[in-house]
Protein backbone atom coordinates (compact mmCIF):
# COMPACT_ATOMS: atom_id res chain seq x y z
CA UNK A 1 0.00 0.00 0.00
CA UNK A 2 1.60 3.29 -1.13
CA UNK A 3 0.44 6.69 0.69
CA UNK A 4 0.82 9.77 -0.99
CA UNK A 5 -0.35 12.06 1.33
CA UNK A 6 -0.47 13.09 5.16
CA UNK A 7 -4.03 13.05 4.59
CA UNK A 8 -4.13 9.38 3.36
CA UNK A 9 -3.18 8.15 6.55
CA UNK A 10 -6.10 9.40 8.60
CA UNK A 11 -7.89 6.75 5.96
CA UNK A 12 -6.15 3.94 7.66
CA UNK A 13 -6.68 1.70 10.69
CA UNK A 14 -4.50 -0.42 12.69
CA UNK A 15 -5.70 -2.95 15.02
CA UNK A 16 -4.76 -2.07 18.40
CA UNK A 17 -4.63 -5.98 19.00
CA UNK A 18 -2.99 -7.25 15.96
CA UNK A 19 -1.48 -4.52 13.78
CA UNK A 20 -3.14 -5.07 10.86
CA UNK A 21 -4.23 -2.13 8.66
CA UNK A 22 -7.27 -1.61 7.58
CA UNK A 23 -8.93 1.09 5.29
CA UNK A 24 -11.74 3.18 6.93
CA UNK A 25 -15.17 2.81 5.49
CA UNK A 26 -18.63 4.52 6.52
CA UNK A 27 -20.54 2.48 9.18
CA UNK A 28 -24.17 3.11 10.55
CA UNK A 29 -25.10 5.25 13.68
CA UNK A 30 -24.56 2.29 16.71
CA UNK A 31 -22.67 0.03 14.73
CA UNK A 32 -19.24 -0.94 15.10
CA UNK A 33 -16.37 -2.59 12.74
CA UNK A 34 -14.12 -4.94 13.67
CA UNK A 35 -10.44 -6.62 12.60
CA UNK A 36 -11.14 -9.17 9.61
CA UNK A 37 -8.17 -10.84 11.31
CA UNK A 38 -8.29 -10.91 15.19
CA UNK A 39 -12.25 -9.42 15.30
CA UNK A 40 -11.17 -7.01 17.85
CA UNK A 41 -12.98 -3.75 17.65
CA UNK A 42 -11.14 -1.42 15.64
CA UNK A 43 -14.24 1.45 15.80
CA UNK A 44 -17.76 2.21 16.59
CA UNK A 45 -20.48 5.06 15.55
CA UNK A 46 -22.11 6.87 17.64
CA UNK A 47 -23.84 10.02 16.91
CA UNK A 48 -24.72 10.96 20.55
CA UNK A 49 -20.51 10.64 21.75
CA UNK A 50 -20.27 14.06 22.24
CA UNK A 51 -22.81 14.27 24.62
CA UNK A 52 -21.52 11.34 26.56
CA UNK A 53 -18.32 12.15 26.76
CA UNK A 54 -19.02 15.94 27.93
CA UNK A 55 -21.68 14.27 30.66
CA UNK A 56 -19.36 11.91 31.54
CA UNK A 57 -15.81 14.27 31.86
CA UNK A 58 -17.80 16.53 33.89
CA UNK A 59 -19.20 14.52 36.33
CA UNK A 60 -15.41 12.44 36.56
CA UNK A 61 -13.94 16.14 37.10
CA UNK A 62 -17.05 16.81 39.82
CA UNK A 63 -15.76 13.57 41.50
CA UNK A 64 -11.92 14.17 41.53
CA UNK A 65 -12.40 17.40 42.66
CA UNK A 66 -14.76 16.22 45.44
CA UNK A 67 -11.98 13.19 46.70
CA UNK A 68 -9.46 15.75 47.04
CA UNK A 69 -11.21 18.28 48.82
CA UNK A 70 -12.76 16.01 51.48
CA UNK A 71 -11.52 13.21 53.83
CA UNK A 72 -10.91 9.76 52.89
CA UNK A 73 -11.53 7.59 55.71
CA UNK A 74 -11.79 8.93 59.84
CA UNK A 75 -9.19 6.89 61.91
CA UNK A 76 -10.19 5.97 65.60
CA UNK A 77 -7.76 4.37 67.19
CA UNK A 78 -6.83 4.59 71.54
CA UNK A 79 -8.99 7.66 71.92
CA UNK A 80 -7.06 9.51 68.87
CA UNK A 81 -8.91 10.56 66.24
CA UNK A 82 -7.19 10.99 62.89
CA UNK A 83 -8.78 12.19 59.57
CA UNK A 84 -6.96 11.46 56.27
CA UNK A 85 -7.02 12.87 53.19
CA UNK A 86 -4.91 12.79 50.13
CA UNK A 87 -3.29 16.03 50.57
CA UNK A 88 -2.29 14.58 54.23
CA UNK A 89 -1.05 11.70 52.23
CA UNK A 90 1.28 13.30 50.17
CA UNK A 91 2.77 15.19 52.93
CA UNK A 92 3.29 12.39 55.56
CA UNK A 93 5.53 11.15 52.67
CA UNK A 94 7.55 14.20 52.22
CA UNK A 95 7.84 14.76 56.33
CA UNK A 96 9.19 11.08 56.39
CA UNK A 97 12.11 12.13 53.97
CA UNK A 98 10.26 9.29 50.96
CA UNK A 99 10.73 12.34 48.72
CA UNK A 100 10.95 10.27 45.21
CA UNK A 101 7.76 8.83 46.29
CA UNK A 102 5.73 11.79 47.24
CA UNK A 103 6.94 12.95 43.91
CA UNK A 104 6.03 10.18 42.00
CA UNK A 105 2.22 9.64 44.50
CA UNK A 106 1.59 13.52 42.96
CA UNK A 107 2.36 13.22 39.49
CA UNK A 108 0.41 9.50 39.27
CA UNK A 109 -2.31 10.35 41.43
CA UNK A 110 -3.57 13.69 40.96
CA UNK A 111 -1.68 15.85 38.16
CA UNK A 112 -1.98 13.24 35.42
CA UNK A 113 -5.09 12.15 36.32
CA UNK A 114 -6.59 15.72 36.42
CA UNK A 115 -4.81 16.51 33.16
CA UNK A 116 -6.59 13.37 31.33
CA UNK A 117 -10.34 14.36 32.69
CA UNK A 118 -9.75 17.91 31.98
CA UNK A 119 -8.21 17.10 28.32
CA UNK A 120 -11.40 14.67 27.57
CA UNK A 121 -13.67 18.07 28.48
CA UNK A 122 -11.81 20.38 26.66
CA UNK A 123 -11.89 18.22 23.81
CA UNK A 124 -15.56 17.45 23.93
CA UNK A 125 -16.58 21.23 24.24
CA UNK A 126 -14.42 22.09 21.23
CA UNK A 127 -15.87 19.03 19.39
CA UNK A 128 -19.58 20.29 20.51
CA UNK A 129 -18.40 23.89 19.19
CA UNK A 130 -16.55 22.98 16.15
CA UNK A 131 -13.64 24.88 17.09
CA UNK A 132 -10.22 24.88 17.09
CA UNK A 133 -9.03 21.73 14.98
CA UNK A 134 -5.85 22.00 15.24
CA UNK A 135 -5.92 22.56 18.94
CA UNK A 136 -8.03 19.06 19.14
CA UNK A 137 -4.99 17.38 17.23
CA UNK A 138 -2.68 18.52 19.60
CA UNK A 139 -4.42 17.44 22.83
CA UNK A 140 -5.70 13.84 21.21
CA UNK A 141 -2.01 13.31 20.81
CA UNK A 142 -0.73 14.47 24.44
CA UNK A 143 -4.23 12.69 26.01
CA UNK A 144 -2.84 9.10 23.86
CA UNK A 145 0.78 9.88 25.65
CA UNK A 146 -0.31 10.68 29.34
CA UNK A 147 -2.85 8.24 29.69
CA UNK A 148 -0.95 5.28 30.31
CA UNK A 149 0.31 7.30 33.59
CA UNK A 150 -2.64 7.89 35.37
CA UNK A 151 -2.72 5.74 38.13
CA UNK A 152 -5.94 6.08 40.77
CA UNK A 153 -6.92 2.97 40.39
CA UNK A 154 -3.98 1.14 41.55
CA UNK A 155 -4.08 4.01 44.56
CA UNK A 156 -7.50 2.89 45.97
CA UNK A 157 -6.37 -0.82 45.91
CA UNK A 158 -3.48 0.14 47.85
CA UNK A 159 -6.13 2.03 50.40
CA UNK A 160 -8.44 -1.25 50.21
CA UNK A 161 -5.34 -3.22 51.29
CA UNK A 162 -4.37 -0.52 53.95
CA UNK A 163 -7.69 -0.54 55.59
CA UNK A 164 -8.56 -4.64 55.87
CA UNK A 165 -4.90 -4.47 57.29
CA UNK A 166 -6.73 -1.85 59.99
CA UNK A 167 -9.91 -3.05 60.26
CA UNK A 168 -8.52 -5.25 63.94
CA UNK A 169 -6.81 -2.51 65.03
CA UNK A 170 -9.36 0.63 64.83
CA UNK A 171 -12.20 2.01 64.33
CA UNK A 172 -12.40 2.87 60.31
CA UNK A 173 -15.60 5.67 58.79
CA UNK A 174 -15.30 6.00 55.22
CA UNK A 175 -15.33 9.53 54.28
CA UNK A 176 -17.04 11.42 51.06
CA UNK A 177 -13.32 11.74 49.33
CA UNK A 178 -13.84 7.66 49.38
CA UNK A 179 -16.75 7.31 47.79
CA UNK A 180 -15.87 10.10 45.24
CA UNK A 181 -12.48 8.35 44.44
CA UNK A 182 -14.52 5.12 43.58
CA UNK A 183 -16.65 7.03 41.50
CA UNK A 184 -14.16 8.77 39.78
CA UNK A 185 -12.10 5.63 39.44
CA UNK A 186 -15.22 3.42 37.82
CA UNK A 187 -16.00 6.53 35.18
CA UNK A 188 -12.34 6.51 34.22
CA UNK A 189 -12.44 3.07 33.69
CA UNK A 190 -15.59 3.38 31.69
CA UNK A 191 -14.06 6.32 29.34
CA UNK A 192 -10.52 4.36 28.55
CA UNK A 193 -12.46 1.64 27.90
CA UNK A 194 -15.98 2.39 26.31
CA UNK A 195 -14.27 6.04 23.99
CA UNK A 196 -11.21 5.21 21.91
CA UNK A 197 -9.00 8.37 20.92
CA UNK A 198 -9.01 6.52 17.64
CA UNK A 199 -12.81 7.27 17.28
CA UNK A 200 -12.43 11.07 18.68
CA UNK A 201 -9.96 11.67 15.98
CA UNK A 202 -12.26 10.00 13.81
CA UNK A 203 -15.29 12.06 14.62
CA UNK A 204 -12.74 15.28 14.40
CA UNK A 205 -12.11 14.59 11.15
CA UNK A 206 -15.26 13.70 10.33
CA UNK A 207 -17.01 17.09 11.77
CA UNK A 208 -14.34 19.49 9.96
CA UNK A 209 -15.00 18.01 6.57
CA UNK A 210 -18.32 18.22 6.66
CA UNK A 211 -17.60 22.15 7.59
CA UNK A 212 -15.12 22.71 4.81
CA UNK A 213 -17.83 20.90 1.94
CA UNK A 214 -20.65 23.55 3.67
Amino acid sequence: MKIETEDELDTLIICPKCHTVHKEIPIKDGAKACCRECKSVLYRYDSKLISHGLALSITALIFFLLANLFPLVKIEIFGHTQYITLTSTFMSLFENGFFVVGFLCIFFIFIFPLMIISIYLVLFLLLKFKSAPNLLKELLVLLHHIKPWSMTEIFLVSIFVALVKLIGYAQIHMGVSFWALIAFVFIDIYLSRNIHLSEIWMLRKRLFQQNREI
